[in-house]
């Protein structure tokens, strides 16, 4: 149930698997959101010093755009990375342009992306992102999958245990052909393997969730309790939905507090 709860604040209820871009700056959403919204930087989530070898290098040539992203009116464009000597720097986009305008001089389309209804990119200068990032080399990390599986250290556990590494090195593997670290786009664009947006999520769940155990919180000790007194009070939920958004059992934390808590 915990883990439907998550997954339905973080994607379900959008209908989107990839990331969307929703944080504002300036009344501006910033195409160097695909680095990370909120403060954060996805490219500099690490694993812990027992678990770095797993963690996937940054690229700075890979160029990736998102298969999915949000439809409303004006909706941004779907999050994309690519480097520097290419695009040297981003701006924003713009919400309140009319894109469809046949009658202009030349006419105007909205073809942007499928279902586009309005809004459009400007890029006459650049706007950070709430980081204060332009660019956006190395910035293909964002979260992907039901519950968002996001940064260098998830993407990079999930190519060790379940991809093409896990098969290069020995292990058996789920999925051998697809390099997660390569390709973290896999989750969301494989045709062959759909499911991937729901395994990303329960990997992330049984590995770094289940297994969490920071300042005294222990995820099986909390979840022992929360059932033995009946199931009461919001305390695990709050510190799961902590973790899972955060990183932490009780935020606010290195990457500030939860989003939309009350909704998970």
């Amino acid at each position: 149930a915990a883990f439907i709860a998550q997954s339905m604040k973080e994607t379900i209820k959008y209908d989107v698997c990839d990331e969307n871009s929703w944080d504002m700056v300036d009344s501006k959403y910033p195409l160097s959101n695909s680095c990370g919204q909120l403060g954060q930087s996805y490219q500099d989530y690490h694993c812990p010093e027992n678990e770095k070898h797993m963690e996937c290098p940054v690229d700075p040539n890979m160029k990736i755009t998102a298969t999915t992203h949000a439809k409303w009116y004006g909706a941004p464009a779907p999050l994309f990375c690519g480097p520097k000597k290419e695009i040297p720097y981003t701006g924003f986009w713009d919400y309140t342009i009319h894109c469809d305008n046949v009658w202009a001089d030349p006419p105007e389309y909205c073809d942007v992306y499928e279902g586009q209804k309005g809004g459009g990119f400007d890029n006459t200068s650049p706007v950070k992102n709430s980081a204060g990032r332009t660019d956006v080399e190395g910035c293909c990390w964002w979260g992907r999958g039901v519950i968002q599986t996001t940064g260098v250290c998830n993407f990079g556990k999930l190519n060790y245990f379940l991809g093409a590494r896990a098969a290069k090195e020995g292990r058996p593997s789920r999925y051998p052909s697809i390099d997660f670290c390569k390709t973290p786009d896999a989750i969301c664009a494989s045709k062959e393997h759909q499911e991937l947006k729901w395994v990303a999520g329960f990997f992330y769940w049984v590995n770094s969730l289940q297994s969490y155990k920071s300042g005294g919180w222990d995820y099986t000790t909390e979840l022992h309790k929360f059932v033995e007194n009946g199931m009461v009070g919001d305390a695990f939920i709050n510190a799961v939905s902590g973790i899972v958004n955060r990183g932490c059992h009780n935020p606010p934390c290195g990457t500030g507090p939860v989003d939309g808590g009350a909704e998970r």
